[in-house]
């Protein structure tokens, strides 16, 4: 694990903390969570998220769309990616939606599970998860998977720390590569010792090959990273010896901490780099999932993690 501890000087000089108001409310019966990223197409915001009226958890979801006019009220559009058909690698759920423009297209990618599923209460002995991705040529579908497999699985090999999960991708362009972050976790190992990993393609839907310096931090739950100046900003999840803090790379995989945070749950900000190749803007808001009540629902986060030139 490659983390750095150079000095965060001029990094998030403007971060005043997070405020939060509601996007999607806390509707009884339904459970909304882990929203992708923000994209703004023909005059309206788009996210994806988690949509289960089975149990609150995401592991009978499917991934639904919402829109906004204005970023701050939404309204469910409809389900965007239903599960895979009978035998596939996400025939039992598709959830944790993550998005992409690329080469003229929407790309969507997502978890998966199979039929049958277990998710043995979070412990070592549940299903494994992979990644899968499907893509578009505008944000309202329709969406058409890039082929019957994962474009991500599990390690074969015990003893790497993405062996049991692969989960919650998150891309930037860099370069001329794809990098796609994640969540890995190891047979064996709890949740709370999730770490984050990368891997890298030339073409949004692979090949996707896994960095040799993985896992490239060693903290973390959801992910959530960003073009920030010629880098990368990062909002670690409060899991781990660097949970609950702002981080930065300045090459994508070496990371340092900047400062601590209590972090919005599932963070998917508005990406107004729009995956281009260039020094990204920051952000300033996006969506977030809320579960203070039994069933979780989305929320809006506002925050000043804008790069400053």
């Amino acid at each position: 694990m490659h983390t750095a501890t150079r000095p965060g000087a001029g990094l998030f000089s403007g971060f005043g903390g997070f405020r939060y108001r509601t996007a999607l409310a806390c509707e009884a019966g339904v459970s909304r969570r882990d929203p992708s990223p923000v994209v703004r197409a023909d005059g309206r915001y788009h996210a994806w998220y988690s949509r289960s009226t089975h149990d609150p958890s995401g592991y009978q979801a499917t991934i639904w769309h919402a829109t906004s006019a204005d970023g701050v009220h939404w309204e469910e559009r409809g389900e965007a990616l239903e599960r895979g058909g009978r035998g596939a690698f996400d025939e039992h759920a598709v959830f944790t939606p993550t998005v992409m423009v690329a080469e003229g297209r929407y790309w969507l990618f997502y978890t998966a599970v199979p039929e049958p599923f277990d998710n043995a209460g979070g412990g070592p002995g549940g299903t494994q998860t992979r990644i899968g991705v499907a893509s578009a040529a505008h944000p309202d579908g329709p969406w058409e998977r890039a082929g019957p497999d994962p474009i991500l699985e599990p390690s074969t090999i015990a003893a790497r720390f993405d062996s049991h999960r692969v989960d919650d991708s998150c891309l930037v362009r860099w370069g001329r590569e794809y990098r796609l972050y994640y969540k890995g976790r190891q047979l064996g190992l709890a949740p709370n010792q999730t770490t984050m990993g990368l891997a890298v393609a030339a073409r949004p839907e692979g090949p996707y090959t896994r960095h040799p310096a993985n896992p490239v931090l060693d903290s973390g739950h959801e992910v959530c990273v960003w073009p920030h100046g010629a880098g990368l900003g990062c909002i670690v999840a409060p899991c781990g010896p660097h949970g609950g803090t702002l981080q930065y790379s300045a090459d994508g995989v070496r990371f340092h901490r900047v400062r601590a945070v209590e972090p919005p749950r599932a963070p998917g900000p508005y990406r107004q780099d729009r995956w281009r190749d260039s020094s990204g803007p920051g952000i300033a808001w996006g969506l977030c999932q809320n579960t203070t009540s039994p069933w979780p629902w989305l929320q809006r986060f506002d925050a000043n993690l804008r790069h400053l030139a």
